[in-house]
């Protein structure tokens, strides 16, 4: 990957992108991971201002630590770069209460952990409409159009997508270009959703090295049976998460009424 002629691209398209819609700037939640880190600073490369929101939700501190840090890096390193904390653990709670119980607690965490996406989506956009600014999208190739990794209405929920045509091994070369703080460099990938230290090869079962070489043998027409042993389990991971988050990659289905019912 040509990484600084990519990353010029981004930032261009951005700015012409807002520009062209009339738009004042950005705002992007900033979880302390390394896709928000990188889509931030293109932003804030643009030259455009950018609005960072830090929400967490019965957050890790390490968690905390690192956005906070990066926030840091961004209003020292590019001009036009504001800062607003959200605290919506209280709210999340609210919610929560809100709702009816059920018998095992533990059949609702999946849900829970997507609420909390949402309530952030749900943030950006106050925001967003009080500042005229785009939501900037975090996800990346293999997230968004391999194993559908995000929640729908959560960190789905945006205006534009600047690295999601970028693998996540890709997105850390450009990290690295970029400058971006080693501790997020270096930290094991996270959603962030669960209030602990649980990360992305730990929900799914593969790392994303291995989820982008599946993600390339389905497009060759690899079948899990034409393999054995890791190759084959991961290529097995991919292939069901594909499938079961396909809804999140096409368009919501429309029931069309024939014309003569009309």
């Amino acid at each position: 990957m040509k990484t600084e002629k990519v990353t010029d691209h981004i930032v261009q398209w951005l700015k012409d992108y807002a520009l062209n819609a009339n738009i004042n700037g950005f705002v992007i939640g900033i979880s302390g991971g390394i896709d928000s880190a990188v889509t931030s600073t293109l932003c804030a490369r643009t030259g455009l201002p950018l609005l960072c929101l830090e929400m967490p939700i019965h957050q890790a501190e390490n968690q905390v630590t690192r956005a906070l840090k990066h926030i840091e890096w961004l209003k020292e390193h590019y001009d036009g770069v504001s800062m607003e904390s959200v605290n919506l653990t209280p709210v999340f709670d609210s919610l929560v209460n809100a709702f009816p119980g059920v018998e095992k607690e533990e059949d609702r965490f999946m849900t829970l952990a997507n609420t909390r996406a949402r309530l952030r989506m749900t943030t950006l956009y106050y925001f967003a409409a009080l500042r005229g600014y785009l939501v900037a999208g975090t996800g990346n190739k293999v997230e968004d159009f391999g194993v559908g990794f995000y929640t729908k209405y959560g960190d789905g929920g945006v205006d534009l997508s600047p690295i999601a045509d970028l693998l996540k091994t890709e997105v850390y070369e450009i990290a690295e270009h970029l400058g971006i703080i080693e501790e997020i460099r270096t930290a094991a990938p996270t959603d962030g959703l669960w209030g602990d230290n649980r990360t992305d090869e730990d929900q799914i079962g593969a790392t994303y090295p291995e989820l982008e070489w599946a993600m390339k043998m389905d497009e060759e027409g690899k079948k899990p049976e034409d393999l054995e042993g890791r190759p084959r389990e991961v290529l097995e991971i991919y292939r069901r998460l594909n499938r079961a988050n396909k809804h999140k990659m096409v368009p919501i289905p429309v029931c069309e009424i024939p014309a003569e019912l009309k």
